[in-house]
């Protein structure tokens, strides 16, 4: 990439056609901390980078030249520990610019980032951190205790590093950096070398492991140019409710504004509320979003105060609707752009409302650089209008490398070149995809992808659970909210069982993926191969409330 913030669509015009004219970079050499960091403090070193607002409305600007600086002391730090290529680097924070600071530190050292929920709870940071290999961790206070309390499960969990000071056999962040050099750390990366693991949930088993390359950053600039309409533009400033330790927040906004020199504002919110949303965007000048369906719904029901000047709207997850996208562009001038993408090949379709018509219900058609198709079961592309399962061809940019350890799973996850998203939809004559079911069993509660197993995991191993099963019901705010059933072993009281199997999850697996409602039965309903019947457990669900 010759220039910083190169776009890979350099003007808006037909869609095919864009499709058509459009060609990869192809660089012999790549890595993010130089897309991101180095190569705008080469030449804008005062450039602001990330604009951090506390919740108090305190704000704290990091340029370019201090992003560069304070990655390469990082990197220093890390490399001292011992911390090198292809080590695992954990970063367990809430938005702030540390987050990005860490990354660049890793990216530099050639080691692997793995962005950690700060809703986790002891279970899940295990898990992750035991299973990824992690040799370091940057954290701060509010997650220092947790962390440490799993740390006597994790050997090779070698250097822990706290934003707020040394203590609890943590060191530092202030002091480590102070001592550390400034000098430039640079690992030579080529686009295939391994970057980010990303842990992502499924049906069945723990969460596995996807395992990025440093090109999947290029694999997702087609999609923010289009839904972002022509981005990056003068005056653009770009924020995300969605935590950046999942793969939408990261790269559907955090990075992509990195890439282009576009203003990132870091503002993570212990609980979304919509009206201080809408004063922040319009505090800070706000004109680029990335915000899930819920938190759309949610800010749809607050006043939208004078001054706001939002420019380009993107969401994913789910299907809006025509009275959401009418209520956008009738209210806020803005039509709202949405896109598909899951962990393991992000933004692969999307819509644009500069650039062809938007037809609500749709997810868009396949963005520039991608191939994405329905399929059948053998792998063949099915005709238009039939239902299918929704498919990405390899190679991609913005497709994994793999499940982290798991090469059995990976394979599972293709059939020929195809990559499986598990989740079925229609494409018509006219190449626009809508998403029709999952073949699965996740559950998408306000943007989140939650896979069953790590709760029914954490509920049976209660000692008075003997079997547990979590499920997905429809809410109208969060699309589908987690209830669990549980058969109790003999002589066990159900008596004031649900409340601590709900706290039980809450505590030690996060907050997010708590169950709503936890329902004894005497039997769980199974299939004659011995799978639990979920769809009839949706049904019982339902009928309950």
């Amino acid at each position: 990439m010759s220039a910083p913030g190169q776009r890979l669509i350099p003007a808006l015009g037909d869609w095919d056609a864009m499709r058509e004219t459009f060609r990869w970079p192809r660089p012999a050499r790549f890595s993010i901390a130089d897309a991101c960091c180095e190569d705008w403090a080469a030449v804008a070193p005062d450039r602001v980078a990330v604009i951090q607002v506390t919740e108090s409305g305190a704000r704290r600007a990091l340029t370019y030249g201090g992003l560069s600086d304070q990655s390469n002391r990082l990197a220093h730090a890390l490399a001292a520990r011992g911390i090198g290529r292809g080590d695992r680097v954990g970063v367990l924070l809430a938005q702030a610019p540390e987050v990005l600071v860490t990354h660049m530190a890793a990216y530099k050292l050639g080691a692997i980032v793995l962005p950690l929920f700060t809703l986790f709870g002891a279970d899940a940071l295990r898990y992750r951190l035991a299973d990824s290999g992690a040799a370091a961790v940057i954290t701060d206070a509010a997650n220092l205790d947790k962390l440490m309390a799993v740390r006597g499960d994790l050997p090779g969990l070698s250097t822990v590093i706290s934003l707020d000071g040394a203590g609890d056999e943590a060191l530092g962040w202030q002091d480590l950096l102070a001592a550390a050099s400034g000098a430039p750390v640079r690992a030579e990366t080529t686009p295939d070398d391994p970057a980010v693991l990303i842990y992502t949930s499924g049906t069945t088993g723990p969460p596995k492991g996807a395992l990025h390359a440093h090109r999947f950053l290029l694999g997702h600039l087609p999609s923010i140019e289009l839904h972002h309409e022509g981005f990056p533009q003068p005056g653009d400033c770009g924020w995300t409710p969605a935590d950046w330790a999942w793969i939408g927040g990261l790269m559907d906004m955090a990075m992509p504004c990195l890439y282009y020199g576009v203003p990132l504002v870091a503002h993570r919110m212990a609980k979304f509320d919509p009206a201080a949303a809408w004063a922040l965007i319009r505090r800070e000048k706000i004109r680029n979003l990335f915000l899930p369906p819920t938190a759309l719904k949610l800010m749809r029901a607050a006043p939208v105060p004078e001054g706001v000047g939002i420019r380009t709207i993107g969401s994913g997850g789910e299907s809006l609707g025509a009275e959401m996208l009418d209520w956008a562009q009738g209210t806020l001038g803005v039509g709202i752009n949405e896109f598909y993408g899951q962990t393991e090949c992000n933004l692969v379709l999307a819509s644009c409302h500069g650039t062809m018509e938007v037809r609500p219900g749709s997810m868009g058609k396949p963005v520039p650089g991608h191939d994405v198709a329905i399929i059948d079961d053998a792998g063949r592309v099915l005709a238009p209008g039939e239902t299918g399962e929704i498919a990405v061809r390899r190679p991609n940019p913005a497709m994994f490398l793999g499940y982290w350890n798991q090469p059995e799973k990976t394979a599972e996850k293709f059939v020929g070149d195809w990559m499986r998203t598990g989740d079925m939809g229609i494409c018509d004559a006219d190449g626009y995809f809508t998403f029709v079911a999952r073949d699965d069993d996740v559950i998408t509660s306000a943007g989140y992808r939650i896979g069953p197993g790590e709760i029914e995991s954490c509920l049976a191993a209660h000692p008075d659970v003997v079997m547990a099963a979590a499920v997905g019901v429809p809410d109208p705010v969060r699309t589908e909210v987690v209830q669990a059933f549980v058969v109790l072993r003999e002589g066990a009281r159900a008596e004031g069982l649900e409340p601590a199997l709900i706290d039980r999850v809450r505590s030690r697996v996060s907050p997010h993926v708590a169950p709503r409602r936890v329902y004894v039965i005497d039997e769980m309903p199974m299939t004659a191969t011995g799978k639990i019947m979920r769809r009839a457990l949706r049904m019982k669900a339902v009928s309950e409330e």
